[in-house]
């Protein structure tokens, strides 16, 4: 397995040109990275007009590694070869890193950028301070095999990585201290020669730059794990402005994320960089990112995968628009016994739950469970509007709240059945798509009844939530350990006998005129899973999903805008001038099951032939699940447009025209299941008026 490492971009606050003259001191050895012994200069070369220096070293280290693995391995030290290439024109400095001992059993490669922050992060990030020096750092570790000790060989590689990982700034913060007491706080930039080179030398000095491949890739663009990059300052960092929409800046993950380690950055930045890369943009804050992550132990696929549903589910119910579009009815506003009231010591927002005074009931039966479920979901996004906003007024990051439950007049009435099974469906939407945003449950006044609701709920709570939960029966919060450990008494609540006013409603019996009938709750406009304008739809090997559209008039615009949930497809619009049988049930292909009724859709006859029949009016689009996909076409004539999903068959092999035996695996697990999307799609006529295909 390869691991990887993606640095965030750190920043010095000195000049380029002094941070090389720190960073040269590194060599020949470094006396504060006991494990790099010496390096030797193997390759040197420099431009006549001193812009350009390239030199190639070998380095010894000694590896702590347990004494029997290296006399199993047969040797004390390994090798490394360095190229660092210097641009004193452009200001850059390229580094480029790889094994040389047991290459053939252990790729390690790194790749390393010291740059000026006007060209690497961008004006907006430090605009007073363009000449700041940044750096960023990519590298990966493939152990093919070891003599058996694979896994161990792993484990010292990262624990000897995140202990170098560390001391790389203050490495070259040291060495910056050195100068200063030499009197060094200042090396000029470098300014071309008066007496420019004669054509001939000029000629020789680019043939040469040629034959040692001076134009290095940019480090941003590799992954990987290293040794090189620096860790976040220790002291307070200075504000920062904001973060580029490429770029993380380890200033900004301190002052806006925490303190992360080296590997949970990478994770970080990987994985928004996915995110970028597939969703067009379009994903979430930082800090929400962050939560997925945690949420899974920082294993990149497991919080792609439920962040990626997670972002499918917000997108389909338009969630993002809920506190600008959602107004709560009068009931929930009057009845619902919650809100949010100042903060708690650690500063995050507190919200207030009477849960003991509130009709559940009542609520359910006057509501429904949409109406209840959408007003949480509002609680969710007031509650990450909160954290932001906290996070700038105390200084420092805060991305979860806290919630204060008082169950005083908690009866068997709350346990009425239908208001449980609400109560389930709300904790499981907000386990799925809110994941480490409660930071503490302080539960107060818990009565006999509560262990009979706590059998009932706990087990749909995730553990790392469950352990958030302090339960207090009778008084004892007013004890030691109690509320004052975690609120101050200046905001503790009136009915808590604390001395603040709580604005909080105080629930109450929901009268029985305001209840509705289960028919019309059934059709009530609320309802959350319903009101979308996307539909899904399952694609099967050999059984695409298609949709219709007639055009009257030409130059019309169909857009269109879906995600891959599930598996791989192909994207198609045709366009046949005459207009496909009504769509039939039918089996699907090999599988030879029935097609899932209202959910796959098949509308080219088999016996139609492309170039006769229909004709194809855009390239195919090979989509990769968790993608979101938007675009349009012009229509250039008007007759009737088909769009369709297909599932993507894998590539033959080239000299045989068969499938690749891996492909042929990969085929086998993908088939297992259906590929699925969610989609939407809209014509736009030459009058400006719109047809929705739902």
């Amino acid at each position: 397995m390869v691991q990887k490492y993606q640095s965030p971009v750190r920043v010095y606050k000195h000049p380029f040109e002094l941070i090389m003259a720190a960073y040269e001191r590194r060599f020949p050895t470094c006396p504060l990275i006991p494990m790099f012994v010496d390096s030797d200069t193997v390759n040197e070369f420099k431009s006549e007009d001193g812009a350009i220096h390239v030199i190639e070293r070998r380095c010894k280290l000694d590896i702590d590694a347990p004494r029997l693995l290296k006399k199993i391995a047969g040797v004390d030290y390994v090798y490394f070869v360095q190229k660092n290439s210097l641009n004193s024109r452009e200001r850059t400095l390229h580094i480029e890193a790889h094994n040389e001992t047991f290459s053939n059993r252990v790729i390690i490669t790194e790749h390393c950028c010291y740059t000026v922050s006007a060209q690497h992060l961008g004006k907006d990030v430090h605009p007073e301070n363009e000449d700041w020096t940044c750096f960023e750092q990519s590298a990966s570790l493939d152990i093919k095999s070891f003599f058996g000790f694979e896994s161990t060989v792993e484990k010292i590689a990262m624990k000897q990585y995140t202990s170098n990982i560390k001391k790389g700034k203050e490495i070259i913060e040291y060495y910056l201290r050195q100068l200063e007491e030499e009197g060094i706080t200042f090396v000029p930039r470098w300014t071309p020669p008066s007496i420019a080179p004669s054509s001939e030398t000029s000629s020789l000095c680019k043939k040469q730059a040629a034959s040692l491949a001076l134009v290095v890739p940019d480090a941003a663009q590799a992954e990987g794990l290293g040794s090189e990059a620096l860790s976040s300052p220790s002291g307070p960092p200075e504000p920062v402005a904001g973060t580029p929409d490429d770029k993380l800046d380890a200033d900004y993950i301190k002052r806006y994320l925490g303190d992360l380690t080296p590997l949970q950055e990478s994770c970080l930045i990987r994985l928004r960089q996915w995110l970028q890369e597939t969703h067009k943009g379009k994903i979430p804050k930082d800090e929400h990112i962050l939560r997925f992550l945690r949420a899974r132990d920082f294993n990149i696929d497991k919080a792609r995968e439920i962040m990626c549903q997670s972002l499918t589910w917000r997108k389909q119910h338009q969630v993002d628009y809920i506190l600008e579009t959602w107004s709560p009815p009068q009931v929930l506003q009057d009845y619902y016994a919650g809100g949010w009231h100042h903060h708690d010591k650690d500063g995050r927002p507190l919200y207030v739950l009477r849960l003991g005074q509130m009709d559940t009931k009542g609520l359910v039966r006057a509501l429904g469970e949409e109406a209840l479920l959408r007003y949480v979901l509002s609680i969710n996004e007031e509650g990450l509007r909160r954290c932001e906003e906290n996070t700038k007024v105390f200084g420092r990051p805060i991305s979860s709240w806290t919630c204060l439950v008082d169950l005083e007049g908690l009866n068997m009435r709350h346990l009425w059945r239908p208001g449980v099974k609400a109560l389930l469906r709300i904790i499981e939407v907000v386990e799925a798509n809110y994941p480490e945003t409660l930071g503490r449950l302080l539960i107060l006044r818990a009565p006999r009844v509560f262990p009979v609701l706590w059998t009932l709920v706990s087990p749909f709570i995730d553990d790392n939530t469950r352990r958030k939960f302090l339960i207090y029966a009778g008084n004892d919060y007013q004890g030691p350990g109690g509320l004052l450990d975690y609120i101050d008494k200046e905001i503790i609540p009136d009915f808590l006998s604390g001395e603040c006013m709580c604005e909080v409603p105080e629930g109450g019996l929901v009268p029985k005129s305001l209840y509705r009938t289960a028919e019309e709750l059934e059709n009530e406009d609320l309802r959350l899973w319903t009101e979308t304008i996307y539909q899904s739809a399952s694609v099967f090997k050999g059984a695409p999903h298609e949709i219709l559209i007639q055009i009257v008039d030409a130059s019309s615009v169909i857009t269109w805008d879906f995600d891959v949930c599930k598996g791989d497809i192909v994207f198609n619009i045709y366009h046949s001038k005459r207009s496909p049988q009504p769509p039939k049930k039918d089996s699907l292909g090999a599988h030879s099951i029935t097609s899932p009724g209202g959910n796959n859709v098949q509308l080219i006859d088999r016996v139609w032939q492309l170039g006769r029949d229909y004709s194809m009016v855009e390239s195919p689009l090979i989509c990769k699940e968790g993608e979101s996909v938007q675009g349009s076409h012009v229509t250039r004539w008007p007759g009737f447009y088909i769009l369709q999903w297909r599932f993507h068959s894998m590539p033959a092999c080239a000299a045989t025209n068969l499938p690749r035996v891996d492909d042929v695996l990969a085929s086998l697990q993908v088939s297992s299941h259906k590929c699925k999307v969610m989609y939407y799609t809209e014509v736009i006529g030459s009058e400006d008026f719109r047809w929705r295909f739902c």
